[in-house]
């Protein structure tokens, strides 16, 4: 059983290998392992290089959810006050750099239960959360979570998209669809929008209701 966030990308990935993990504009959808793979290209990158303690990125592109994987990956924290994960990570000339690759395995030893992630919150903790969550959502591999790409940057989305990996489901990232006028918007399909309210806890610090 995965015990921290890095060991839960790895495990889902071995384990789901060629299902969808993820569906995105201009990624198209990705399997289980190709999501790993984008991930540690990304993680490559960032440890090719001694890392900063925290990073964070908020391009408001598909990327920022593979930099925040990534940087739980490397055992770095995630945080908006940390250093801008570079652009030439996300895809660039520094994506999938062969000198990060040491690094990156060496991290299997330094990434453990007690390593902090985000806003005083660690691997552990952040695991114990995703379990319990997700015996409240019932989310498994079989499950298609639609969710707006225009708020990836908001705390509850990014709590939902961890809980689809935990789950081991397949999480689709859409874009907003234009309003129609006239004649279109009464024949257009009406879908329901995206409720934040199971997520909107999972990052408070510890010491709150979330924990009880």
């Amino acid at each position: 059983m995965a015990s921290t966030l890095r060991d839960l990308l790895i495990q889902r990935a071995a384990r789901l290998q060629g299902r969808p993990a993820l569906t995105a504009p201009r990624w198209e959808t990705l399997s289980y392992t190709q999501l790993r793979n984008r991930v540690e290209g990304v993680a490559l990158g960032l440890l090719a290089a001694s890392p900063p303690a925290a990073v964070f990125s908020a391009t408001g592109t598909i990327w920022d959810w593979a930099a925040e994987l990534a940087a739980a990956a490397s055992g770095l924290a995630w945080e908006p006050e940390g250093q801008s994960v570079p652009t030439e990570v996300l895809g660039g000339p520094r994506f999938n750099t062969e000198a990060g690759r040491s690094a990156y395995h060496a991290r299997e030893q330094v990434v453990t239960e007690g390593t902090p992630f985000t806003t005083g919150l660690t691997h552990g903790e952040l695991m114990v959360r995703l379990r319990r969550l997700n015996g409240l959502l019932g989310w498994d591999h079989d499950t298609r979570v639609d969710l707006p790409l225009a708020r990836l940057g908001e705390p509850a989305l990014r709590a939902a998209l961890w809980s689809a990996l935990f789950a081991g489901a397949h999480a689709v990232l859409a874009p907003s669809a234009a309003p129609a006028t006239g004649l279109l918007a009464r024949f257009r399909h009406h879908e329901t929008p995206w409720d934040p309210t199971p997520f909107k806890a999972f990052w408070a610090p510890l010491g709150t209701a979330t924990d009880r």
